[in-house]
């Protein structure tokens, strides 16, 4: 499931982000994060930094973003706790990376009911493009991660790309997603089961089909 990742934190990483600081923008938007928390409670705004970072140091190196040490420990510095306490937070949630990712980070779920409904065809379908398990590819484009449950069980299999998730997949739908986002272009998020909008029942309604185009009471029905 979920490898662990190497943490660099080698020379040349400091030479690279020692120095990190706010982009003008991030500055306003993190004093707005601290904002939201009284004195005394500032780390609570933990998460919400750490992706502001992570997202600027995607911005700065085109992928979807990582957190070297350096920026952690800046992070630490914004709200006045010891690097560790911060650092506890960016290793125990996958949403952060703390290893270099490529531009479009491919986390393709392999709990049960993804793994019941073909996630082993997902794999494949990365593995026939060239992506590996934990490993970015040459061109820098992909990174392949299996994780846990995202909480799209009722649309699995499905795998969530950046910031976008994508459902109903089988072979032919996640290899034609990876070809357009290599060519350039944006594949449409969510289910790709012509047809559906969400998760509501593939063919439509079986219950409850009175509610489809109106409010309708049922209680003098029950």
């Amino acid at each position: 499931m979920a490898d662990a990742a190497h943490i660099p934190d080698e020379a040349e990483t400091r030479e690279r982000w020692g120095a990190f600081a706010w982009t003008e923008d991030n500055q306003r938007k993190a004093n707005e994060v601290i904002g939201r928390y009284p004195p005394g409670r500032q780390q609570s705004a933990s998460i919400p930094l750490l992706d502001l970072a992570q997202r600027q140091v995607g911005a700065e190196t085109q992928t979807q973003g990582w957190l070297p040490v350096p920026v952690i420990e800046f992070v630490a510095r914004q709200i006045g706790v010891p690097y560790m306490r911060v650092f506890e937070v960016a290793t125990f949630y996958t949403m952060f990376n703390l290893a270099p990712v490529g531009r479009y980070h491919v986390q393709v779920c392999g709990t049960t009911p993804c793994m019941l409904r073909g996630s082993d065809d997902v794999l494949a379908a990365c593995r026939n493009r060239g992506l590996a398990k934990g490993k970015t590819t040459p061109d820098g484009l992909f990174t392949l991660t299996e994780v846990e449950c995202m909480g799209n069980c009722s649309s699995a299999p499905m795998v969530q790309i950046n910031d976008d998730n994508y459902e109903d997949l089988d072979y032919d739908r996640m290899s034609a997603i990876l070809e357009t986002l290599a060519n350039g272009g944006t594949p449409k998020p969510g289910t790709q089961e012509p047809g559906r909008h969400t998760v509501e029942p593939v063919g439509g309604p079986t219950t409850l089909k009175a509610m489809v185009d109106a409010n309708h009471d049922y209680r003098g029905e029950w």
